[in-house]
């Protein structure tokens, strides 16, 4: 394993997150060795002052650590001033994640939008690298002297281009499958939530499936979808990319199109991890929120599962609900794990779901059996009576396909008698 030394720059209000960055930088296979923090205002060329930049070349030295990560955006001059000092590479919390997404991507799909977001990020710095490099070979600055800046900035953007048309095929695909599924009637629940909160745990408990979970952050980068039954009802779950604070706007956009999953469907299930402190449970809520709004899905109706609770006394469960009851109003404690209170889960997740309750009856023919065939396997049918020449049903579906049921049944000369929305 690379031996690393972590680093973050603050101001006196704001927190401390090197515990998280330790995980992150766990998470992409390094030995962190030591953790180094400064309480100052950024400094332009190395955003520590000299006096930590000292301490930081002297800590490299005595653990031997081949690479230094900083929780703080840095400017292509202050990695390579910091690279210059130290003799070591130096990379930022951005980069730093986009190594974890490299190692995590099994698709062709996660693959191609990591690379998206690394070249998107190279546009943005590319000039500075350049001019850097013709300077002098730095650490994390090797092989670009050779390029003039306008050479290697075209050679960049076509390569972008190039990638975004192959995501833009995949893009229509996964169009044509959402529509599929939209066909099917079933209604679509995104599973969201900050990253190691449990979400593919609870995906694989609900689907009685597996999907690959693990101790590391960012397990999922690629969306799994399966079909769920929710008491007679049946429901589509997606399994997507976790979240994480200050998540780079560039990988955002590099993940539009998964994260469109989670844009398109009927219901957020949102996963937070309860055994961690009341202030961490309260930071990352705030941040899947956040970042559910950056996507556009802040519409969405959101249902919030608070995981782990098999890790915590019943008063502390208590205490997380309530300080989340302004944030998250709709909150049900589960343990994924043991699957703790899932009946509970399912319950609430078919009334947010908001089925219709319609009541219709239909002359009976050779066609009209054939419809009701169909109806018995696609829809959740609570009664189907035989009066006379005619079949009386009722089912429960979500509004816009109970509207294609009945214009079906209209086609083949039935009669709407009642629909009422449950709640």
């Amino acid at each position: 394993m690379t031996k690393a030394i972590i680093v973050q720059r603050h101001l006196r209000n704001e927190p401390s997150s090197l515990a998280e960055l330790k995980s992150l930088a766990e998470a992409a296979g390094y030995d962190v060795r030591a953790e180094l923090e400064q309480v100052r205002r950024a400094d332009s060329r190395y955003q520590i002052g000299r006096g930590k930049l000292k301490e930081i070349a002297n800590l490299v030295k005595e653990h031997g650590a081949a690479k230094i990560i900083f929780d703080n955006r840095l400017k292509a001059v202050q990695a390579y001033n910091l690279a210059k000092e130290t003799g070591v590479e130096v990379a930022d919390r951005f980069e730093l994640i986009l190594e974890i997404f490299t190692h995590r991507a099994s698709t062709r799909e996660a693959k191609l939008q990591i690379r998206l977001a690394k070249l998107r990020h190279e546009l943005a710095h590319a000039r500075e690298k350049v001019r850097l490099a013709k300077m002098e070979e730095q650490p994390g600055f090797m092989g670009l002297g050779a390029y003039e800046v306008d050479v290697y900035h075209d050679a960049v953007q076509r390569q972008v281009h190039n990638i975004q048309e192959k995501l833009d095929k995949i893009k229509m695909k996964r169009n044509l499958h959402r529509k599929l599924r939209k066909d099917l009637g079933y209604p679509f629940i995104s599973l969201s939530g900050y990253t190691y909160a449990g979400k593919s745990t609870l995906f694989n408990s609900l689907v009685e499936a597996t999907v690959p979970t693990g101790k590391g952050l960012f397990t999922t980068l690629s969306t799994t979808t399966r079909l769920i039954d929710l008491s007679n009802k049946r429901a589509l779950l997606t399994d997507t990319v976790g979240f994480i604070d200050r998540l780079p706007l560039t990988l955002i956009e590099a993940f539009r199109s998964t994260l469109e999953e989670t844009i398109f469907s009927d219901l957020i299930l949102l996963v937070v991890d309860a055994s961690e402190s009341l202030e961490e449970v309260e930071r990352k809520t705030a941040t899947s929120f956040d970042t559910i709004q950056k996507i556009g899905a802040n519409g969405i109706p959101v249902l919030t599962a608070l995981n782990k609770i098999d890790l915590l006394p019943e008063r502390d469960v208590k205490k997380r609900i309530e300080a989340l009851k302004d944030s998250a109003q709709h909150s049900v404690p589960i343990s994924a794990l043991f699957n703790t209170n899932m009946e509970s889960l399912k319950q609430e997740l078919v009334k947010h779901l908001n089925y219709v309750q319609a009541k219709f009856s239909i002359p009976i023919s050779d066609e009209a059996l054939s419809f009701l065939s169909w109806l018995f396997n696609h829809v959740d049918v609570k009664c189907a009576k035989y009066e006379d020449d005619c079949a009386v049903v009722v089912f429960e579906a979500k509004p816009d396909y109970a509207d294609k049921i009945l214009g079906r049944v209209e086609h083949y000369n039935g009669t709407l008698q009642q629909i009422v929305e449950l709640t």
